[in-house]
């Protein structure tokens, strides 16, 4: 399922950036409609998506580098207007006559850029203004017909337009909250360049979705998996909205949920979906399947088939089925690998579903960020206590025990996880941190407690702040609320003799351990 055909849409070619996401999400806060394609997508099948303009990403190559990922320079000539960010800046003066070289000092980080001349790109923004920059090539002259709009220290072409063709480029990062004008120039390139007027909103998806899941879905059975976060919750309204009594949401307890998880689930859903919402105790099968386990990849992939053979077992009591829908976001098809993008990790709806499975996949939320989806929760109407629910991996705690899974390191984690949101309600931290944890890592370290030499394990606490989860950054605690944590889950908790706090941003990071 896609939103291309209904909305205005730029598409954004992959050349290996490392905030390829970013790009499409800031377009998306400009209410533009914008996806990924690979960089190497033929040009005859991106003009044949119409779409209002075309991004160019970053990425780590060089120009003139073997194998560095390149385009049709057709492109130029279609009529759309594109803008060249970084290597796509670099790409885009290399192909039309311009000159590229390595520069004498590479420039990493904060840059100041100054305007020499606004064209349409710049409009509106402040010179000098601060950007950011990671490269080691540059634009050293602008290719025949563009015009050099700004430059910096150590980069003489900093930005360039070809305003007659729509064609821009610009040497920094305008997707990065560490270039304050960046919502500016895409503003610029968006309305004023592509000619967007900006119909991406919640309500239209809300919308037009539920007319497209009608229209799929027809007069067949659908299932959906519940598992108490705001994904699945809205993907179960969706199809409530769309097909009614033909809905089945089925909640499986893997056994690998936070304390009392499953009872709360249980609790809100029965009530809202009635004899249409079963809940179903697999915990025991979960476990057995992932007894001596370590990896988190293969752990991920057995939880993914696990709750299919599940959903398959159980449905054959409820009568045919022939769509099966999951909450799949946008990063979760990112992260699990396509096109110029490297596979950070499977995830479990993703990688992990078996080649074999009965169904047919519903997925309305793939094209669609975390962020974007509590928007359509609160226009859907769901409780607040689900609109702002921390997200939850489907792996559950197996992806938060850094080893085996086990029913003893299950308890230890759920024990101490409890004592974190404990702690941060306490303090009235919970609305500022966008995803806590604990997390329990199969290792041994010495200490003592009661003068007694102790030999146990330590939890990692990690909390993170972020707008959109692609990025995050370290929660900063208060030192007091840290100790009193710390304090609590050696105490408490036991097993444990040591607490470490996860001060690492993503990237390099990710927001789970595994």
């Amino acid at each position: 399922m896609t939103k291309a055909a209904n909305h205005e849409t730029i598409i954004v070619l992959d050349f290996g950036a490392q905030y390829v996401q970013l790009i499409v999400r800031r377009v998306r806060e400009q209410h533009v409609y914008s996806e990924i394609r690979p960089a190497d997508t033929p040009v005859e099948e991106l003009v044949a998506e119409q779409p209002k303009g075309i991004i160019l990403s970053g990425g780590p190559s060089s120009v003139y580098a073997e194998g560095a990922p390149r385009i049709d320079p057709k492109i130029f000539e279609a009529g759309i207007p594109i803008l060249g960010i970084c290597y796509g800046h670099q790409l885009m003066a290399h192909l039309l006559g311009g000159e590229v070289a390595p520069g004498s000092q590479r420039e990493y980080g904060h840059t100041s850029v100054e305007v020499i001349d606004p064209d349409l790109l710049l409009e509106g923004v402040v010179s000098p203004c601060q950007t950011w920059m990671s490269h080691g090539d540059l634009v050293q002259q602008v290719p025949p017909g563009f015009t050099n709009l700004a430059t910096s220290k150590n980069t003489p072409v900093a930005a360039m337009a070809d305003t007659n063709r729509h064609l821009y480029g610009v040497q920094f990062h305008p997707e990065v909250q560490h270039t304050p004008c960046g919502p500016q120039i895409l503003h610029n390139f968006l309305y004023g360049a592509c000619g967007c007027t900006g119909s991406w909103r919640p309500a239209a998806f809300i919308e037009e979705t539920v007319a497209e899941l009608r229209a799929i879905i027809g007069h067949d059975r659908v299932l959906c998996g519940i598992s108490g976060g705001v994904d699945s919750a809205v993907v179960a309204s969706l199809l409530d909205l769309a097909v009614g009594d033909q809905l089945t949401a089925m909640f499986i307890d893997h056994g690998l949920l936070r304390q009392n998880e499953a009872e709360q689930v249980i609790a809100t859903f029965g009530p809202r979906l009635g004899d249409r919402f079963v809940a179903i105790n697999a915990s025991q099968q979960f476990l057995q399947r992932l007894q001596g386990v370590t990896d988190p990849e293969q752990k991920r992939k057995i939880i993914g088939e696990a709750f299919i053979r599940t959903f398959e077992a159980e449905a054959e009591m409820l009568g045919e089925f022939r769509y099966i829908a999951h909450g799949t976001l946008y990063p979760d098809i990112i992260e699990s690998g396509g096109g110029a993008t490297a596979t950070i990790k499977t995830h479990h709806n993703v990688g992990g579903l078996p080649a074999d499975m009965k169904w047919e996949n519903l997925e309305p939320l793939r094209q669609l960020f975390k962020d974007e989806v509590r928007q359509i929760a609160a226009e859907l109407g769901l409780p607040e206590e689900i609109v702002k629910r921390q997200p939850f991996p489907g792996p559950g705690l197996a992806v938060r025990i850094i080893g085996e899974v086990t029913t003893e390191r299950l308890d230890l984690v759920r024990a101490a996880d409890t004592i974190l949101h404990d702690e941060l309600q306490a303090a009235g931290l919970t609305d500022q941190i966008a995803q806590s944890y604990v997390a329990f890592a199969d290792l041994r370290s010495v200490g003592v407690m009661g003068d007694e030499r102790t030999y146990a394990h330590p939890v990692i606490i990690r909390a993170v702040t972020t707008s959109d989860y692609m990025t995050v950054d370290w929660a900063r605690l208060p030192a007091e609320v840290l100790v009193r944590i710390a304090s609590r889950i050696v105490n408490e908790v036991g097993g444990v003799n040591r607490v470490l706090y996860d001060i690492t941003s993503k990237p390099p990071a990710t927001i789970e351990w595994e």
